[in-house]
């Protein structure tokens, strides 16, 4: 990969052929879905070129026909495969407190009272909402959703977000039995 495509963008994973021509089923991760091409060609992992010559939205997924997919052998081949596009091939947020979700990867988490939790390792959209992947200092990775009740601050400069640990889930609000109180007679 070239020095542009240093930190790619995560755009779309496809989720199989669609058809018999080669099209594929493409979930889609810009605003637009249809927009999948609109910042020039893309690439996966491996650094195979997909340039997109047709998008259409179909229920909720984007159908897609690559110039370098000519049939449904290779278009099934691709299921799976994350697309991405060079950092530097999309448009320059319009705010000083923009950013792009990929932005968030290796950054600090905290607390809201500086506790340290980990660090982000992944951003994910499974439909639902942004979710990010968190690498605690001990134990397995955990997800926290990606909402202004779960990560109130974003600090791309000091290199941190901070986390509302209930609204993430990573503390319940569940009070012990010594703190039940008494039932009333």
């Amino acid at each position: 990969m070239s020095d542009s495509s240093a930190k790619p963008v995560l755009l779309g994973i496809v989720g199989g052929a669609h058809g018999l021509k080669g099209e594929c089923r493409v979930s889609s991760f810009t605003a637009d879905p249809c927009d999948l091409g609109a910042y020039g060609p893309l690439f996966d992992a491996a650094g195979n070129r997909y340039t997109v010559r047709s998008a259409r939205p179909q229920k909720n997924v984007v159908v897609v026909r690559f110039a370098e997919v000519r049939d449904r052998d290779h278009a099934e081949r691709l299921n799976g495969r994350e697309l991405f596009v060079a950092r530097d091939a999309l448009p320059e947020e319009d705010d000083a407190g923009d950013f792009y979700v990929a932005d968030l990867v290796g950054l600090a988490v905290v607390t809201l009272e500086g506790e340290a939790v980990g660090e982000v390792v992944a951003a994910h959209d499974f439909g639902a909402g942004d979710v990010l992947e968190i690498r605690p200092e001990r134990g397995p990775t955990v997800m926290i959703p990606f909402s202004e009740a779960a990560v109130p601050e974003v600090d791309l400069e000091a290199g941190r977000i901070k986390v509302e640990p209930v609204a993430a889930g990573l503390a319940s609000t569940e009070r012990g039995e010594e703190d039940e109180p008494e039932p009333a007679a």
